[in-house]
């Protein structure tokens, strides 16, 4: 066993890859105050707004960094489908993109809910709507990925859901607090080391 120590100012985690290659059985939605308002090429600052409102507290950077042209190309394209979350007020607290874009499988992109929803039963909600949207036509795979750096609760739901690990990876990019992206107080269970400020 083998310690591999990780530069200042990068972060290290472990990614695993579920999958899902039977359609579940159909089942009533669980109840919920929340609604999915569908994003149709929706605007990259919009987007990356509630990208980060859900995804900072988790270290979510990729889309935040991408230039505008190419998060564009991905989140305009007609196999990529966005919706937001919205609570009772309207406003926008989680966000769903399937990603369609290969032949017969389903992405599930990013999926997620602000921290502040966490324990309260809306994920089961947004995971029951978000397999009925992605078991379309011709889908025989639905797949999805989790890390280290996500709620710890994470990996469980997955399985719960139905979804079977398949593939373990490690990952390790710039720290996004350290180059400034997310703020240094953004994923507080995942420590910003001294040398790295």
């Amino acid at each position: 066993m083998a310690l591999i120590p990780v530069a200042d100012g990068e972060v290290a985690t472990v990614v695993t890859s579920l999958e899902m290659v039977a359609r579940p059985r159909p089942a009533p939605l669980p109840e919920s105050p929340l609604r999915l308002v569908r994003w149709e090429r929706p605007a990259p600052d919009r987007y990356r707004a509630l990208f980060r409102r859900v995804g900072g507290p988790w270290l979510w950077f990729s889309r935040l960094v991408m230039r505008d042209d190419a998060l564009t190309a991905i989140i305009h394209d007609r196999a990529v489908r966005i919706w937001a979350v919205v609570d009772r007020a309207g406003i926008e607290v989680g966000m769903l993109e399937l990603d369609g874009r290969h032949a017969g499988a389903c992405e599930l992109s990013y999926v997620g809910l602000v921290p502040e929803l966490a324990g309260k039963g809306h994920g089961r909600w947004l995971m029951a709507n978000a397999l009925a949207l992605a078991w379309g036509p011709g889908v025989v795979r639905v797949w999805v990925h989790t890390c280290t750096l996500d709620h710890p609760g994470a990996l469980a739901f997955y399985r719960r859901s139905g979804f079977v690990p398949y593939q373990r990876t490690v990952e390790t990019f710039p720290d996004p607090r350290v180059t400034g992206i997310l703020p240094n107080d953004a994923a507080p269970h995942y420590p910003l080391l001294d040398s790295a400020r």
